[in-house]
């Protein structure tokens, strides 16, 4: 196993997580953005004004893009899963 493989395997390792983690990242960041302007307007300093819509949010985006994210770590690890072969001799 050359180092070059190393590399491509942690580069892929990297970006095939940063699939997966986008879509509940940037839904709760733009939730967040929007709780947070709603309480710099009116305010209101409650902690949980800001973690319930996030929870619920977070809770529609897995669904929503469940299947998604999971077809993507199952094509990554049978990728990783055929190329053992190739990597060990």
């Amino acid at each position: 196993m050359t180092p070059e493989m190393v590399t491509t395997i942690g580069q892929q390792a990297l970006w095939v997580t940063m699939m997966i983690a986008s879509p509940l990242l940037l839904s709760a960041l733009a939730v967040g953005l929007l709780v947070g302007m709603f309480q710099a307007a009116t305010q209101i300093n409650e902690m949980t004004l800001s973690f319930i819509p996030k929870l619920l949010v977070l809770v529609l985006a897995l669904v929503a893009a469940g299947p998604w994210m999971l077809s993507i770590i199952v094509n990554y690890t049978r990728q990783l899963m055929e190329q053992i072969p190739a990597l060990i001799s």
